[in-house]
């Protein structure tokens, strides 16, 4: 079967490449799923480079979310058949087939599409986790950068259930005007000198007592103009490629707290049923075709290098997914 892997860390477009590697066997608990598609995630290609929070053994076969199709059952499974569809994380999830632990995957109805399936669990979750652990109550505000993204988008649509109003930061108007289209208000271009001004003004004089920052650089100390006295911020990614850049004077006069967000690491205050209720949810508002989640472009295995690139175009309608 053909498999993506990596032999040194690097630039994914210059390192990835796909080989032919025997069939998986599934163990105790395990089950062998057929791909369908499996989406490229910003912290799969940091995994590539070397700059995530742990340094797999190379080789390394990556991906890490997928939906797919039960291939075949290890001893122990119950929960699952052969033929299911399935969603959810596993091992080398950019192979024909790969493993998964029978209890990390939920199984779906025909109803949602492959694009939205593929990417159910990840994103969505980290979402949910955030606004979880971010501890705001109704009428709180946060702000956001990267808010076009799939947890942005998230974290404004979960957050409006809940009454947390958020300012969403986007580096284009083009972005803003995407945002409106799917129900989401309250957002700023960062393309105008004055946008702070323009953030505040959205807010009408209201404290922002919570930012969330995907991008790193000097846009953490941007966002950290914006938050209250007291107030949080949450490093969530690193878009910018560039370390936390944060003013002396942001943190020490407002007193502010920096914290940072790994989903990897279990949560010490949501519990593993509350993450199971959430995909429960997750799952039924994309079977009512509340919850869409795109895809920008599909390529098959053997273009991975490409793929990878492609992830990194600006502007991208949805992520970037590979199929068999």
């Amino acid at each position: 079967m053909k498999s993506v892997v990596f032999d040194e860390f690097g630039s994914p477009g210059k390192v990835l490449k796909t080989i032919e590697r025997p069939l998986p066997e599934p163990g105790p608990g395990q089950v062998r799923v057929k791909l369908v598609l499996s989406p490229i995630h910003n912290h799969d290609l940091m995994i590539v480079t070397g700059h995530y929070g742990f340094k797999p053994e190379l080789p390394h076969f990556p991906g890490t979310e997928a939906l797919g199709v039960v291939d075949k059952l290890g001893e122990g499974v119950t929960n699952l058949a052969v033929g299911q569809r399935v969603t959810g994380g596993g091992s080398a999830t950019w192979s024909e087939y790969y493993l998964a632990s029978a209890q990390s995957l939920m199984p779906l109805p025909n109803g949602i599409s492959d694009a939205t399936a593929c990417q159910l669990i990840s994103m969505p979750l980290s979402a949910f986790r955030l606004l979880v652990e971010l501890e705001m109550q109704p009428g709180d505000w946060l702000v956001q950068n990267a808010a076009n993204g799939a947890v942005g988008k998230m974290v404004a649509k979960l957050a409006a259930e809940r009454g947390i109003r958020v300012l969403n930061i986007v580096r284009r108007d083009a972005a803003v005007a995407e945002l409106a289209a799917e129900g989401i208000g309250d957002a700023v271009s960062s393309e105008h000198a004055d946008w702070q001004d323009r953030a505040r003004a959205l807010t009408g004089g209201a404290p922002i007592s919570r930012a969330l920052d995907s991008v790193g650089g000097r846009a953490s100390d941007e966002l950290m103009d914006l938050v209250a006295e007291e107030g949080w911020l949450i490093s969530f990614g690193a878009l910018s490629g560039r370390p936390v850049q944060l003013n002396a004077d942001n943190l020490l006069f407002k007193r502010a707290i920096v914290k940072g967000f790994w989903a990897a690491k279990p949560s010490k205050i949501v519990t593993p049923e509350q993450m199971r209720g959430a995909i429960g949810d997750f799952v039924q508002r994309a079977a009512a075709g509340t919850l869409k989640l795109p895809v920008a472009e599909i390529f098959d295995l053997d273009h991975v290098a490409d793929a990878a690139e492609a992830s990194n175009t600006r502007g991208r309608a949805g992520k970037i997914a590979l199929k068999p």
